[in-house]
């Protein structure tokens, strides 16, 4: 039972709208409810800190002059040649470049010699320049720069001591949380303004490892580059993008997690550039069909589609129909989540996979090489080849299939190097149609089994359904690459 006699006593000395504060806050305390904390009284303690250790970013970049008049295009030989040639020596104006600038917004770190922004701002630039708080301008230096996180690091040789900022966790930042926001937004200069992050992980299709902070602190033109702080006056994020229709803040801005963007930093600053792991795998996404499918409880992990060949994944045994569940002691929640973890790996580490293969985890070891962009990595493909041409339908899938024979290859343009069995027909009321399944597809596999032929497609189907399964898994090869399909079984009616 509540006791209230403190309240009680202390009654006689409040007004009654602090009687009933303390009454309330009595109540919260005892009913085991938690409320969010109230807004600061002010940022302006924090604005004062942390203003200094915010830059403005000026870049120039030298834009060679075109002339308009284009010499016309004329048979070789043309009396017209000379004519022309002399008209647009004597009447073509001068070539001349013209300088372009642009402003962003940095923040300093560690022992105050480097600056931190988003790569867009400085990207193509002749001259670089970073203005200090006090106005002071410093010709800065590119260390490094990484297009993949639109990251950046200068380098600048202060008169006096700058003091640097300091990163912060964002992994336990949370949705509500109070930010603040400094930049040089329309190259205003220092300004701040302040919100909350309105949501994690969102994904704007603007990299391979986007993960980024959603705030309604505003952010405008100039902003990127600039740093999001926690009330502990620790950087969270970097503001890189904006979504608006109007070109201005409509409150939803994005930020680049200290925690994807901490180790890119470090990485520029020791070595100019980022080396990133390698595993070796096509993933996609694990849907509730393909998780139902594989005896999953639920549907996380990402799905390896396929492996590439001699990569580390195809030296680890990883399959494809495995589940990547956890990569390097860490779990993967959702499938986009993987290429991140995978990338901030050290390059020739051993690291212990847990995947979920024919309702089991099994635990695989692979050593993780370095991601090299340039090199032609093919996909690994199945190795026998089917014994004849003869169709087969398969009518609880809706679709009819044949070994690959030569006519068959001709008819779809499937190379040499093609294995699988090949999809000839597809009912249109079918499942198969249902999932985009289309003539011409392969299947490399069925059920994690390498399709040799037609009848293994007929026998995993029957399996399927005797043990009363909803569906089976598909291993296809088509137009757009590899991809892992749950088609559903259609029952007698």
């Amino acid at each position: 039972m509540t006791n209230f006699a403190p309240a009680q006593r202390f009654h006689k000395s409040l007004t009654v709208p602090a009687f009933i504060a303390v009454l309330v806050t009595v109540l919260m305390a005892t009913s085991g409810i938690s409320y969010a904390k109230g807004a600061p009284e002010s940022f302006a303690d924090l604005a004062d800190e942390l203003l200094p250790s915010v830059v403005n970013i000026s870049t120039t970049q030298v834009i060679e002059g075109r002339s308009g008049m284009e010499f016309p295009k004329l048979p070789p030989g043309s009396p017209f040649e000379d004519f022309f040639k002399e008209f647009f020596d004597r009447n073509q104006p001068e070539q001349r470049s013209r300088k372009a600038t642009s402003l962003g917004s940095g923040f300093i770190i560690g022992d105050g010699t480097h600056v931190v922004t988003n790569n867009h701002v400085i990207q193509d630039a002749d001259e670089i320049t970073v203005v200090l708080h006090d106005n002071t301008r410093l010709k800065a230096e590119l260390v490094g720069r990484d297009p993949k996180t639109d990251l950046a690091v200068l380098k600048i040789k202060p008169e006096n001591g700058l003091k640097g900022v300091k990163f912060g966790n964002s992994d336990v930042s949370r949705v509500g949380d109070w930010v603040m926001a400094i930049g040089n937004p329309f190259g205003l200069g220092g300004t701040v303004t302040a919100g909350i992050i309105s949501a994690r992980g969102r994904d704007i299709n603007s990299g391979p490892y986007d993960d980024f902070l959603q705030t309604d602190a505003s952010i405008n033109r100039g902003n990127s580059g600039g740093p999001m702080f926690n009330l502990k006056g620790r950087v969270i994020g970097i503001n890189t993008a904006i979504f608006s229709p109007s070109g201005g803040s409509v409150g939803i801005g994005f930020a680049i997690p200290s925690s994807v963007a901490e180790p890119v930093i470090n990485q520029l600053i020791k070595h100019g550039q980022v080396r990133r792991g390698w595993l070796g795998v096509h993933i996609q996404a694990v849907s509730e069909e393909i998780a139902e499918t594989l005896g999953l409880k639920e549907a996380a992990g990402a799905l390896v589609a396929n492996v590439i060949a001699d990569g580390p994944a195809e030296k680890a045994k990883v399959r494809a129909g495995d589940v990547i569940l956890k990569f390097n002691n860490k779990k993967v929640s959702k499938m986009r989540s993987l290429p991140r973890i995978v990338a901030d790996t050290e390059v020739g580490k051993s690291v212990p996979i847990e995947v979920w293969r024919n309702n089991e985890i099994i635990t695989l070891s692979a050593i993780i090489e370095e991601l090299d962009d340039d090199a032609a990595k093919t996909a690994a493909r199945g190795k026998k080849p089917g014994k004849n041409g003869k169709e087969t339908t398969i009518k609880a899938l809706g679709l009819t299939v044949a070994a690959l024979t030569q006519p068959l290859r001709e008819k779809f343009s499937l190379g040499k190097d093609a294995k699988g069995v090949v999809v000839v027909k597809v009912d249109e009321n079918g499942p198969a149609a249902e999932k985009g399944i289309r003539a011409g597809d392969l299947i490399v596999e069925i059920s994690q089994q390498e399709a040799t032929g037609p009848d293994v497609i007929k026998e995993k189907v029957a399996e399927a359904k005797k043990a009363k399964r909803k569906s089976v898994l598909l291993l296809l090869e088509g137009q757009g690459g590899f991809r892992i399909v749950a088609v559903k079984i259609a029952r007698k009616k």
